[in-house]
């Protein structure tokens, strides 16, 4: 067999043919023969051999060399606990940073404000990798919504719902309305430093608005009409949802201020035997 250098082996490999080596000379091997078995130079043999006879098989093993992993951070394990906690838990603004997401620079700038430890946005970046955080486009969601009025929801009146309906065979639909433009709206895009880019698009803009509901089974029924929704649409669109239909009606809306119109509450309690509304939870109030 031919000889490997051993400082190019892997440090687990090298340190079993060391203990190999030491093996086969204390059996009486030849350097020869421990070199040929062994894949090691005749001075890697030699020393693993010297090792052996200073301090026994765990001076044979070579030693792991250069800094202990951790050391050399800025932060203690308490404090880059502390700051995961803070950059989990709280926004920039909500710790008197001028950032509305976190960042590198934010980061950096909550580790200086709090510990008086500056850390380069290079560095920043390894923390947060070695931390778990990776860069993401934020989602969009209302201030106005009451996290806890939704999970009460979710948690209390919508299984009663649901249980309510499955007694009695009624449906349940999820109603929603929307608005549709003619012309689009675009973000950023690419072209030559200087040239800015230009879309064509119709001058003319039409409006139009929509009115839904999707079962839990994904079916859909839909209106679409001009203008705003009032209650004589609302109305006519109910009607057509429970029009020769055999089963009642749950329908399920927003507390869009149509949806509690007088007029519409009037014609939803005459027809109480077809629908029922149910509500989502309100929103926050300022």
């Amino acid at each position: 067999m031919e000889k490997t250098e051993a400082h190019r082996l892997p440090r687990v490999v090298l340190n079993e043919r060391r203990r190999r080596a030491v093996k086969l000379r204390l059996s009486g091997a030849t350097i020869a023969e421990t070199v040929a078995q062994c894949e090691l130079g005749r001075s890697a043999v030699i020393r693993a051999l010297q090792a052996y006879e200073r301090g026994g098989w765990k001076a044979v093993a070579i030693p792991i060399v250069g800094r202990p992993q951790g050391s050399g951070r800025m932060l203690s394990a308490e404090q880059e606990k502390k700051i995961q906690q803070l950059i989990q838990e709280r926004t920039p603004d909500q710790l008197k940073l001028t950032y509305a997401l976190w960042t590198r620079q934010a980061v950096s700038e909550l580790i200086e404000a709090v510990y008086g430890v500056r850390l380069t946005v290079r560095n920043m970046g390894k923390y947060l990798k070695r931390w778990g955080f990776t860069p993401q486009r934020s989602l969009k969601k209302a201030y106005e919504q009451s996290p806890e009025a939704v999970a009460k929801w979710v948690n209390e009146q919508y299984p009663k719902i649901a249980a309510q309906a499955k007694q009695e065979g009624a449906e349940i639909q999820w109603g929603d309305a929307a608005g549709l433009r003619s012309d689009d709206v675009r973000g950023r895009g690419y072209a030559r430093k200087g040239k800015t880019p230009i879309v064509l698009a119709n001058a003319n803009r039409s409006r139009l608005s929509v009115i839904s509901t999707v079962t839990n089974k994904g079916q859909m029924r839909w209106k679409v009409f001009s203008g705003v929704l009032n209650a004589k649409i609302m109305i006519g669109f109910t009607k057509r949802l429970v029009h020769g239909r055999q089963k009642r009606v749950f329908l399920i809306l927003d507390n869009l201020r149509v949806h509690h119109w007088k007029t519409v509450k009037k014609w939803l309690k005459e027809n109480a035997d077809k629908i029922e509304v149910f509500y989502l939870p309100a929103t926050r109030r300022n």
